[in-house]
């Protein structure tokens, strides 16, 4: 952590014990196992002054609920979104959870917190018009053919085969398996992913460009230099795009594959399938693209129902 603990040598190594189980038995992502440790650390650092010194296990064991709430509402008090407080308390339990599990301590006291209740954004889809020319465009903004067809392949992966960014740049060419894609998710999870003509003919046509030697294991997407491609770059792409289109601020790579789905479902994409295409863990992530189809319906039948308009 950045600062150092208000905790005796003994909770301090409960804490190691638990990030290395996050990591090797749970094995959560690394951005996610930090965010936890940090989570923690706000935490722990906050029972510190009301226990009078560095907290023990005798200090977790004799916390109560409303030391819980008094932490949660600090943290709201400094401009924390329900979100990140859900995670920050997501944390705490497993921490707690961890140490019932080792036989260190047990308390009851999380069980009387309520999980705050994170506002539902919908993703913010492109039309179809616009996620095809996002993706032919990207020809007209690069003079080096190669690095063009990179990024188009990139963005293809995003809306063609609904892969996250970080999805699309840890491919390598042993990956490419015909006319399907192996995908390693969240969590180290793979899946398949079939390819379409033309995200595979994008793919094609960058691997024939490609200066750099590409075997088997090494990843698919280069920087100029040949070092892995960084997603930061894709990123800047897309908003040389949105200057170009002139498409909103939340046109982004993300955004092509929250496109994939909704435009999937439109045209009557099964949503058990479409799960498993976007390696959704649960099908209630993959169910606010209803909401987001729902949401584009009504737009039309307001704009083009004659008695939506004034007079």
């Amino acid at each position: 952590m950045s600062t150092a603990l208000i905790a005796d040598d003994e909770i301090n190594t409960q804490i190691v014990r638990w990030l290395r189980d996050l990591q090797s038995v749970r094995r959560l992502a690394p951005k996610t196992t930090e965010a936890y440790q940090r989570d923690l650390g706000q935490f722990i650092n906050f029972l510190g002054p009301h226990a009078g010194g560095p907290v023990t296990t005798a200090t977790l064991r004799d916390m109560r609920g409303a030391d819980v709430r008094a932490f949660m509402a600090s943290r709201r008090e400094d401009g924390i979104e329900p979100r990140s407080l859900a995670r920050t308390l997501s944390a705490i339990k497993s921490f707690f959870r961890f140490l019932e599990r080792e036989g260190v301590l047990s308390t009851e006291a999380l069980n009387i917190v309520r999980t705050p209740k994170a506002k539902k954004s919908l993703p913010k889809a492109l039309t179809v018009l616009e996620a095809k020319a996002t993706i032919a465009t990207t020809n007209e903004l690069e003079d080096r053919p190669w690095v063009a067809a990179r990024d188009m392949a990139v963005l293809s992966l995003c809306y063609g085969a609904g892969l996250r960014i970080s999805e699309a740049l840890s491919l390598s060419r042993a990956d490419l398996e015909g006319s399907a894609l192996r995908v390693t998710g969240k969590g180290g999870k793979t899946r398949l992913v079939p390819l379409i003509d033309s995200v595979r003919a994008s793919i094609d046509t960058y691997l024939g460009l490609c200066p750099f030697p590409l075997t088997p294991s090494q990843p698919l997407f280069r920087g100029v230099k040949g070092g892995v491609l960084s997603p930061r770059l894709i990123q800047l792409r897309m908003t040389q795009l949105r200057g170009a289109l002139g498409l909103p601020p939340s046109a982004t790579p993300h955004a092509l594959r929250h496109s994939f789905a909704t435009h999937l479902l439109g045209r009557g994409g099964d949503l058990r399938a479409i799960q498993e295409l976007l390696g959704h863990a649960s099908l209630s992530t993959t169910q606010i693209y209803t909401a987001v189809d729902t949401e584009r319906l009504l737009d039309a039948y307001r704009a083009a129902h004659p008695r939506s308009r004034a007079g």
